[in-house]
């Protein structure tokens, strides 16, 4: 028998270097499980992808926002959003913006434990493939 599970919903960052070009590379995770009271984010930015988009990304600033984002599902997370509930810095975080840094659609799913669906999302929508 399998234990409960629970809906979930998650979303990628991504980095769009040039906004205009629409190209974009996923760069992290968002993980938001209402029933469990979980927010979570995973980020990495694969720097040599960036720059085969780009070559003039400023990498290091891009690397900061997304660390920024991730800080906010934290308890601790700075600025504004970090003060509100967890479903509102959820959709706070998936709202669009025409940034460089901006996050996928919102999909859904039904987890058990959100912060292994968190790493195993990192890994399959946005770690490098082995090639």
């Amino acid at each position: 028998m399998t234990g409960a599970r629970f809906p979930f919903e998650y979303a990628t960052l991504r980095v769009v270097p040039r906004v205009e070009r629409g190209e974009s590379i996923n760069a992290g995770v968002l993980v938001y499980c209402r029933d469990l009271d979980y927010l979570g984010a995973a980020v990495h930015l694969d720097a040599a992808r960036l720059q085969n988009l780009h070559p003039d990304a400023d990498v290091a600033q891009i690397d900061s926002v997304l660390h920024s984002l991730a800080d906010t599902c934290t308890a601790s997370g700075a600025g504004p959003a970090a003060a509100e509930d967890i479903g509102r810095r959820f959709r706070w975080l998936t709202a669009p913006r025409s940034t460089v840094v901006q996050p996928g659609p919102v999909h859904t799913g039904l987890t058990a434990d959100p912060a292994a669906e968190l790493l195993h999302l990192l890994e399959v929508l946005v770690m490098p493939v082995p090639g």
